[in-house]
């Protein structure tokens, strides 16, 4: 999920009621909510390279979950005493109760990777014992009504609470239509792809992804990969096809009309062997494709995921470019 998402649902928790369990509590969710985040400075680049280690090991439920609550509750400790030698009064008149704002800390930190897990982008939960990517496909990165929700409650609440009125519920209630929403996207999902094999006649998918649109949520751009044993195509083929929880599926490729990867093929493999951003690249990667644009002396080939398009048909929204020298004639 996107950040605002992130800081909206730490918000959330503390406008809830949490924030009055100690001082710096609602920082500690409104950062912790955002700490593991931090990888994309880590590895040095914006916006994709960060994918080669993204949602990895800050996103896990071992450096999330183990390593990051500690980090930030030692440097709210340390920027809470600063300011008790300032002398200054604290806004909120809350004490500072540690064993709350490690708690604290610990939540804001988990939200993160369980946004995350909602979409097709994925996250590593288990790193570094694991590099297997996890997904529940219900939301897409940037959710507008989720947007419109918590920070609607949070506003409301927020003017209640500087008028003197009971100013929890509103976010509490928030939060609760929001785990519905999830739950309804998350049928939805399940859904298509237990329908899958309905169009999905010519080999059984071995992975599939059901990505919701931007503000259509409950349709479903199902993207699947099976592997091919039909001569010569012994590499993974790939489809594509729409759904929706009342009209079904629509938009349904020709039967058995996939898209191969190309992936074997010796230039691509020359291309990953030459290019390292490449290498990156498909280590987040869940669903590669390649396509290869030929000249005389060399080849232009673009690797991307088949989850947010077809660089063949120039739909792709991520992917890798490089060029890579070929034998021809007078080269």
């Amino acid at each position: 999920m996107d950040n605002f998402t992130h800081s909206l649902a730490g918000w959330a928790l503390g406008q809830a009621g949490l924030k009055t369990k100690t001082r710096k509590g609602l920082a500690a969710l409104i950062l912790g909510a955002n700490m593991p985040d931090l990888d994309v400075f880590v590895s040095g680049g914006f916006p994709w390279e960060p994918l080669a280690i993204h949602r990895g090991f800050t996103h896990s439920l071992i450096g999330g979950i183990i390593v990051l609550p500690p980090v930030l509750f030692g440097f709210l400790m340390l920027l809470d005493r600063w300011q008790e030698r300032r002398g200054k009064p604290f806004k909120s008149g809350l004490a500072l109760h540690k064993g709350w704002l490690l708690a604290l800390c610990n939540l804001g930190v988990l939200t993160h990777p369980l946004l995350d897990l909602q979409t097709t982008y994925a996250v590593q939960l288990f790193t570094p014992f694991s590099g297997e990517w996890w997904h529940s496909d219900t939301l897409f990165i940037i959710d507008v009504w989720v947007w419109t929700l918590l920070a609607g409650s949070i506003a409301w609440s927020r003017w209640r609470e500087k008028r003197g009125r009971e100013w929890k519920r509103p976010v509490q209630a928030a939060i609760g239509i929001f785990l519905a929403y999830l739950g309804l996207n998350s049928a939805i999902t399940v859904s298509a792809v237990n329908s899958l094999p309905e169009v999905a006649t010519c080999d059984a998918p071995t992975i599939a992804f059901a990505s919701p649109p931007p503000a259509w949520s409950w349709r479903r751009d199902v993207a699947w990969r099976y592997a091919s044993a039909r001569p010569p195509e012994s590499w993974f083929v790939y489809n594509r096809a729409h759904y929706a929880p009342f009209s079904g599926w629509s938009k349904r490729e020709a039967e058995c009309s996939g898209r191969p990867d190309h992936m074997a093929d010796p230039v691509v493999q020359k291309a990953i062997r030459n290019d390292p951003s490449l290498k990156r690249f498909l280590a987040w990667s869940v669903m590669p494709v390649a396509s290869i644009e030929r000249g005389r002396c060399e080849a232009r080939v673009t690797i991307a995921d088949y989850r947010y398009g077809d660089p063949d048909r120039g739909t792709s929204r991520i992917n890798r470019e490089t060029v890579v020298p070929i034998a021809g004639p007078g080269c």
